[in-house]
């Protein structure tokens, strides 16, 4: 075969080439950037009222027995939604359930146990769904630990807190996609939090098994819950799965979390404790959830929850997205690890 030899250096392109490769480069980041720039802020003083009716409309719920987790389950439970709470603890599950049908009796609300820890409770939970559901049009990925003071071991070897909040989240999202994809505008929004401005992804030490420091861990489970979000989206966009990935973080609110993980005896958690009177509610906590899980005009690939200071209060808008939250490049490695990981992928 013949060669034919170009006049150019043979470490550099052509002139040409070159400014094709740099505009392809530039249009491909402006593509990126187009999608936050575009994105609209909520009504910043949107509540219940203003959720349309969910009747007809079935939707998972993680982490429903207690804090947001529950209000999520039962305004959509009060809007005609029919409404699967998965937990852990089947007891709390129980009693949830009937504090929602108490408030509304007409309410569609059940109770399925998970541990999200255990890729085999998450993968018989998808069965289960799979057998007894036509579709499912909206999932929350909410339940999540934090910052347990000593390094935990998940069933499948994973440090707790990123098997629970993110590992667990990502194997139920894949089991579920067949009910999702019967849905005519199916949703999924994933719970990140306000400490994902400090998080990181060591994928050298995913697993923090050199070293462990629990809200350096928990952060980067949340960074890890954001990122997947946004990812689902650009592979959603690119495979036409139909779905509408969102975001949503709830500042801080005023739940269990502390109490189940640090501790309200540990310094973070008496600090806590001193400021609780001025943070969110869980009902308030929940509402940037809602919006993404119900409103007509929330967007694909958003990120949604309270502007006021810091972003631990105040009103409904576009929340800070991290710099390292944007980067595609790094999310598109942790999908394809975690996939590895769960020995599952999405289809």
């Amino acid at each position: 075969m013949r060669t034919v030899r170009t006049h150019h250096s043979p470490d550099r392109a052509p002139r040409s080439r070159r400014r094709f490769t740099a505009a392809g480069l530039a249009l491909g980041f402006l593509l990126e950037a187009g999608n936050a720039f575009a994105q609209h802020p909520p009504k910043p003083d949107w509540t219940l009222a203003d959720m349309p009716s969910q009747a007809g409309r079935i939707f998972l719920v993680t982490g429903g027995t207690s804090g947001m987790g529950f209000e999520d389950a039962k305004a959509l439970g009060a809007a005609g939604a029919r409404v699967v709470i998965a937990a852990r603890n089947p007891q709390r599950g129980e009693e949830a359930v009937a504090r929602i049908r108490r408030e509304h009796p007409e309410a569609q609300v059940q109770f399925e146990a998970v541990d999200l820890s255990d890729l085999s409770s998450v993968r018989a939970l998808g069965e289960r769904l799979a057998a007894t559901l036509p579709r499912l049009d909206g999932l929350i990925n909410n339940a999540a630990i934090m910052a347990p003071p000593e390094r935990g071991v998940s069933a499948d070897g994973f440090e707790s807190q990123l098997a629970t909040n993110y590992i667990g989240h990502f194997a139920l999202t894949a089991q579920v996609l067949p009910l999702l994809r019967r849905s005519e505008s199916p949703r999924v929004v994933t719970l990140a939090s306000i400490a994902v401005a400090r998080g990181a992804i060591d994928f050298d030490d995913l697993q923090s098994t050199r070293r462990y420091d629990p809200y350096r861990a928990y952060a980067q489970s949340k960074l890890a819950c954001l990122m997947f979000a946004f990812e689902l989206q650009r592979r959603s966009d690119a495979a036409g799965w139909g779905i509408r990935s969102i975001a949503a973080h709830p500042g801080v609110a005023v739940t269990e979390l502390v109490r189940r993980g640090p501790g309200l005896d540990s310094e973070f958690g008496r600090e806590w404790a001193s400021e609780r009177e001025e943070y969110h509610s869980p009902a308030q906590g929940a509402l940037p959830t809602l919006y993404a899980a119900t409103a007509p005009e929330a967007q694909g690939g958003a990120y949604y929850g309270p502007i006021g200071e810091e972003e631990k209060r105040g009103p409904l808008g576009l929340a800070t997205v991290p710099a390292a939250a944007r980067d595609v490049e790094a999310a598109a490695r942790l999908w394809a690890e975690t996939e590895r990981l769960a020995g599952l992928g999405f289809r």
